[in-house]
């Protein structure tokens, strides 16, 4: 539920005031998971005035029919919290076990425990309602143009202690079992392992990770950091192989006795 904000970044009609050099035709796929018939039609029409194709949902359970159906052509999905039937939550998690899609969780519930419920689900980025359309579309095109552009390529395979990292194909094994790692998990276990030693800050993971052009409150990486080092410890590294530089940020240790060639 919830409407887009009434503020400078919106119009009465319910469409957003183009910037200047605002680039419309991102050739994307969108599905929109909402079920206020009134947003929706507000979102649909602004993203395909972007030159998007939009799919549309009005409850999670088709929702993430479409998604599924729709992969790996899927580009960007926008899924409000407060569904009928199975909440944004169920919907996001049940996408996260198969899926590699952003998504941006739409909610008029701002507390700050839901957006790390959210972010911890595996959200890329979380709005609050009521909000400016103008934002919302500026975060959809970060995050498409984000998944657009390929990164650096690291290395086939990277060996760090017990760790096993194989970048082109997502995979990670700790002693040639598989760690089940989320989008953003294995980015930040990549860009981390790939310079051991160096510090990051939250901000670079953020740019490195979400995109430079998203805004994502610092503390998304802490969350992700978190269950990175649980997933690992569960895997059975007892040693915290990433180290938190208070103040800086974090870092990759890889113990001497454990390295490999």
């Amino acid at each position: 539920m919830g409407q887009p904000s009434s503020g400078p970044d919106a119009r009465t009609d319910g469409t957003a005031r183009r910037a200047p050099d605002e680039d419309a035709g991102e050739d994307a796929t969108v599905l929109v998971i909402e079920d206020d018939p009134t947003l929706l039609s507000t979102l649909v029409y602004n993203l395909s005035r972007d030159g998007y194709r939009v799919l549309t949902a009005s409850d999670g359970e088709s929702g993430l029919a479409i998604a599924r159906a729709e992969s790996p052509g899927l580009d960007l999905v926008l899924l409000d919290v407060m569904l009928p039937g199975m909440s944004g939550f169920h919907v996001l998690r049940q996408m996260r076990s198969t899926l590699d899609v952003p998504v941006i969780m739409l909610t008029a519930r701002g507390e700050e425990q839901d957006r790390i419920d959210g972010l911890e689900l595996g959200a890329d980025d979380y709005v609050v309602k009521p909000f400016a359309l103008r934002e919302l579309l500026a975060r959809v095109r970060a995050n498409v143009r984000r998944r657009a552009v390929p990164s650096a390529r690291p290395p086939a395979v990277l060996f760090r202690g017990p760790i096993r990292i194989e970048p082109d194909r997502r995979r990670a094994t700790v002693n040639d079992v598989e760690l089940q790692l989320r989008p953003k998990e294995f980015g930040l276990l990549v860009t981390l392992a790939m310079e051991p030693g160096r510090v990051f800050g939250r901000q670079q993971l953020l740019d490195a990770i979400w995109g430079e052009e998203i805004i994502v409150d610092e503390r998304t990486v802490d969350v992700h950091i978190s269950w990175l080092r649980t997933k690992l410890n569960e895997a059975g590294i007892r040693q915290d192989m990433i180290r938190t530089v208070y103040g800086a940020g974090y870092r990759f240790v890889v113990p001497d006795a454990a390295e490999r060639p």
